[in-house]
């Protein structure tokens, strides 16, 4: 690990008040919960609406109170 990662790890841990080793294994389990952003993706094209921005447009428009 180079010496410039390890002091900025070291120093995060430290403000948190925690050791290094904690300080990394919350992050490393942090990064592990979440998602790759591949599969984000993946579930987001298939939750795609088939509706076009004027449509939006009309819409938030018709809802608007008058002004």
């Amino acid at each position: 690990m180079p010496d410039e990662v390890h002091a900025a790890l070291r120093r995060r841990a430290q403000a948190a008040g925690v050791s290094l080793s904690e300080y990394v294994l919350r992050e490393l389990e942090r990064v592990a919960s979440r998602p790759p952003i591949e599969e984000v993706l993946a579930r987001s094209a298939s939750r795609r609406l088939d509706i076009s921005m004027a449509d939006i447009v009309e819409t938030v428009r018709a809802e608007r109170p008058e002004r």
